[in-house]
């Protein structure tokens, strides 16, 4: 039986990377023998939460050792002339990645890596990806795969709060390594294409995570977006200045904000500034996500950016429409059905958020449930045999 390693930042906490890695690692474990390394604390470990406790699946907890100050200082140097001078040799990528990641930290994670004795690691987000091509020639006779979870512009972009474009030649130089990286929507796989035609990602989509509730019934006046309250990415700030504009025409529809993190204080500044504390209410998250659905009648994801918005899928998994931004991983997965707007445009979005409450709600809701059918465990959990067997 071949033995399967997961590392992870977290896999005992709240987020969409954490459930997908869990549901893929649960199908796995049906016929490998799954390990997942994480840096969560021990104490953390929770294996009812994603069902992680349906399964057998074997955990270790890792975390880097500290370093002397010297050597902080010696590798933020050598990594700041790198980033200043804008190195673009493979010699020069090389010297980046082993400086921003020392032998003091190199050594403990491939002793980690090693001990388990594992066929395949898969690396998940673009940083640990990075850092698994780094240690590949300590690692001899495992195949090393990348698992990237943002999409290239989140990762790359200019305005990127991830990596930056300062950096894009040396994680794809790194990731070239790998014996594999998969990427999540076909416009990821061709953007990297395009940047290096020596560079093929293969891609497997997200699936369907939940179990569906009870389809919504249309009819509750409802708008509804799930998602981490963090900075600038989910949108959220845009979608609660659309309200206002929509609100100004409109005294019927709510809106309902499902999530937690920093930004909530922030959400909940500008609910008070426009007087919606009637229309607009922000729940935590919870285990019972499927009745949020079930109680709206259409979903609407305000993104700037995304890898692959599960809650998309999600949402149609229970009958609802969406209004989205023309985000093109967006477009990938909904084509014609999707209620677009321009992509930071609170006016446009405004107008949109009008436009979904006069659509053909039971013609839509039909086409929603037809489309997630497409995104179902089975088929995407085959996908990661085949990548698995190769």
């Amino acid at each position: 039986m071949k033995r399967i390693c997961f590392v992870v930042d977290s896999i005992f906490s709240i987020g969409g990377v954490q459930r997908v890695t869990a549901v893929i690692a649960k199908g796995l474990a049906k016929d490998y023998d799954v390990t997942i390394v994480t840096f969560d604390k021990p104490m953390s470990k929770d294996t009812s939460l994603y069902g992680l406790d349906e399964v057998k699946i074997n955990y270790r907890f890792f975390s880097y050792p500290s370093i002397s100050s010297f050597k902080k200082w010696f590798c933020k140097l050598y990594s700041g002339v790198y980033l200043k001078l804008k190195l673009k040799g493979k010699w020069g990528s090389d010297l980046y990645a082993r400086s921003s990641f020392p032998s003091e930290l190199r050594n403990p994670l491939v002793s980690e890596l090693k001990d388990g004795q594992y066929d395949i690691i898969i690396g998940i987000h673009a940083p640990l990806a990075s850092r698994l091509a780094t240690i590949k020639p300590l690692l001899p006779n495992v195949r090393l795969i990348g698992w990237l979870h943002n999409s290239f512009e989140a990762l790359f972009g200019d305005t990127s709060l991830y990596i930056g474009s300062e950096r894009k030649r040396h994680y794809i130089y790194q990731f070239k390594k790998l014996d594999q990286v998969v990427v999540l929507s076909k416009d990821d796989a061709t953007r990297y294409y395009k940047y290096d035609n020596s560079f093929a990602p293969k891609v497997v989509y997200n699936p369907l995570t939940l179990q569906p509730g009870e389809l919504s019934t249309g009819n509750t006046k409802r708008f509804l977006t799930i998602g981490r309250f963090t900075h600038l990415h989910k949108g959220i700030d845009l979608l609660i200045e659309a309200f206002h504009l929509f609100a100004l025409n409109n005294n019927d529809w709510a809106l309902d904000i499902v999530g937690e993190g920093v930004e909530e204080n922030n959400y909940k500044a500008l609910i008070q500034k426009y007087h919606l504390e009637e229309r607009i209410k922000i729940h935590p998250f919870t285990n019972c996500i499927q009745r949020y659905y079930t109680n709206a009648q259409v979903y609407v994801l305000s993104s700037r950016w995304e890898g692959m918005p599960l809650v998309l899928v999600e949402a149609m998994s229970h009958g609802l429409p969406i209004v989205t931004s023309n985000l093109p991983v967006c477009k990938e997965i909904l084509s014609d059905f999707g209620i677009y707007f321009k992509n930071g445009d609170t006016n446009e979005l405004a107008k949109r958020l009008e436009d979904a409450t006069h659509i053909d709600w039971p013609k839509k809701s039909k086409q929603a449930i037809e489309i997630a059918h497409r995104f179902e465990i089975g088929p995407i959990i085959q996908q990661w045999k085949d990548l698995i067997e190769k």
